[in-house]
């Protein structure tokens, strides 16, 4: 059994680094059509994206883009494709948001009351999805999508002065009233050298890894969930009820959804306003996929995400599109789907030689069974 979970694990590395290796000749032919030399353009990658507060930059975005990968990979691991998570996670901001620079509540009760409404909205929100799915069959795939539309709608008319929202003091913006002091949430000078602090939030994305982790694998429900996924005629027979697990895992997914915009939220921008990041629903599936749904897959697939936004900074500086990152994006997480996937069909016949092997060693089995 050992021998067999390394042999796994290796196939495993195996099939990143083919995939990786894959992307970086895809992005250097496609630099080198385009006249730029690949491994310059690298090495202007590499230093810039490793200094001091480009690192701390990239921490807190690999943050949020780890939030909504599990949120992503909570909906995967039950064959579920939550496609909602940009319009679940935007709706629980800006209405954390104007819970947060309304309510009066002391230090720590503010802050808890903004994360418990962001997690509640996007909760509910995806619970429509989910709903719909177990009582009239409607695919959530197209419930989320057109759930997003309806979330931009609803968000574009909250955030009007009539409304939710104020005239930012010396601009054009508008958002709501900001959280004051004693709801935000602090960073850390994690970074030696850096300027730029470290979202506190990063805890809570800790906690949702380790806690996606211990539910999917250390619980019942975890168990029921991966067997539902894998196979809801075969887990319905054992009594599992899929109708029940559907609605718990949207639920869940939109709850952790609904966190996504709460380190730049409580940590940088206090308020949600035009220009509140956007967009990190649809760059949560695509980690989801480079991390095979693992938490510890998916948080090396943010940092690399995270560091590749960072590092394409450089390109338009230096003349080479940024749009090159991109590709290489786009790239990776196609190439470790296939790698994968290959991976696991090497995986397969390995299996059944062995146990081919095994019984031929048997007396008395024919050799047509063993075969």
């Amino acid at each position: 059994m050992r021998r067999e979970r390394v042999d796994r694990l290796l196939l495993g590395l195996a099939a990143a680094v083919l995939a990786f290796v894959f992307a970086a000749v895809i992005t250097s032919v496609v630099l080198v059509v385009s006249g730029h030399n690949p491994l310059h353009v690298l090495e202007q990658m590499a230093s810039y994206g490793t200094s001091a507060n480009s690192e701390a930059t990239i921490v807190n975005n690999a943050t949020t883009y780890y939030l909504s990968a599990i949120a992503v990979a909570i909906g995967f691991r039950m064959n579920l494709f939550n496609i909602g998570v940009d319009g679940q996670y935007r709706l629980a901001a800006i209405l954390s948001a104007a819970v947060g620079g309304s309510w009066a509540l002391p230090t720590g009760l503010r802050q808890a009351a903004v994360i418990l409404t962001a997690a509640l909205v996007g909760a509910l929100w995806a619970g429509i999805a989910g709903l719909l799915k177990v009582t009239r069959g409607v695919s959530e795939v197209i419930s989320t999508i057109m759930l997003n539309y309806i979330a931009t709608g609803v968000v574009a008319y909250l955030l009007t002065p009539k409304l939710l929202a104020v005239t930012s003091a010396g601009s054009n913006n508008i958002g709501t009233k900001p959280i004051p002091p004693s709801g935000q949430v602090g960073g850390f000078s994690l970074i030696p050298g850096a300027d730029t602090q470290v979202y506190g939030l990063v805890l809570l994305a800790v906690a949702v890894g380790v806690g996606f982790h211990v539910l999917v694998n250390r619980t019942r429900f975890g168990f029921d969930l991966r067997a539902t996924g894998r196979s809801s005629s075969a887990a319905l027979a054992s009594g599992v009820d899929v109708r029940r697990m559907v609605l718990t895992s949207m639920v869940l997914s939109g709850a952790v959804a609904g966190l996504v915009g709460m380190p730049n939220l409580l940590g940088e921008s206090h308020t949600y306003s035009l220009d509140f990041p956007s967009g990190l629903g649809f760059t949560g599936i695509a980690i989801a996929l480079l991390g095979r749904n693992n938490p510890v897959g998916i948080a090396f697939g943010a940092l690399l995400w995270a560091f590749l936004d960072q590092s394409a900074l450089i390109l338009d500086i230096n003349g080479v599109p940024k749009e090159i990152v991109q590709i290489t994006q786009g790239t990776v997480v196609l190439s470790v789907v296939v790698a994968y996937e290959l991976v696991r069909r090497l995986d397969l016949v390995r299996q059944q030689r062995r146990v081919a092997a095994q019984l031929s060693s048997r007396p008395g089995v024919p050799a047509e069974v063993a075969a």
